[in-house]
């Protein structure tokens, strides 16, 4: 049962901003690296606003999902379960949807990232991060984006080795958030490791 008590609001307009930020997040995963915005976007305990604007517009009774250690509050269970009616799962395998700190990437790899017959199956990941640069630089390739483009996400090492572990068409979709700003990386996109900064 919800405990009314810890129930906040989400969007103000619910219809027109889901739509809003579901637009903003279909041209994030078709630009991979550009940088999209969500608007009067409400944040939700520990979530950052363009996290929660995620979870409102995604998720839904028919998406499961799993909650990190670090973003998993009674608060937020009480929230999705009120305005997203979504079920959280306690295996990452199960998952539909996964929301994560950027430092837990050890979960990464127990996450369903679909099949060579069936990839649609595989997991979505709302990975949240401080910012979205300053970290050592990568390059990307692949659908979306012309040439390539420099990104320097504050990730680990590690999670670009659990990313590699995984062929096209296998592997999960990403979405990385900071503040009010998201960030689209789909599984079609190949990422280089940079020897050295790139100016």
């Amino acid at each position: 049962m919800t405990d009314t008590a810890m129930l906040m609001l989400a969007f103000v307009d619910p219809v027109h901003a889901s739509q809003q930020v579901f637009r903003r997040a279909l041209t994030a995963l078709s630009e991979p690296g550009v940088v999209e915005t969500v608007d009067d976007a409400p944040g939700m305990d520990r979530l950052a606003p363009a996290t929660y604007a995620l979870c409102l517009s995604l998720f839904d009774s028919d998406t499961p999902v799993w909650l990190s250690p670090l973003l998993d509050t009674p608060a937020l269970r009480a929230n999705l379960a009120f305005h997203c009616g979504c079920p959280i799962v306690a295996a990452p395998q199960d998952a539909v949807f996964a929301l994560m700190a950027g430092t837990e990437s050890a979960e990464v790899p127990a996450f369903n990232a679909g099949t060579d017959r069936d990839p649609d199956l595989s997991c979505t990941v709302l990975m949240q991060l401080s910012q979205l640069d300053g970290g050592p630089a990568t390059t990307w390739q692949g659908p979306g984006i012309p040439g390539s483009r420099v990104m320097r996400l504050p990730v680990s090492d590690a999670f670009w080795d659990q990313r590699a572990r995984h062929g096209f068409p296998q592997g999960l979709d990403f979405f990385f958030t900071a503040g009010d700003a998201l960030v689209g990386l789909p599984r079609s996109i190949r990422v280089l490791r940079m020897m050295q900064e790139v100016n």
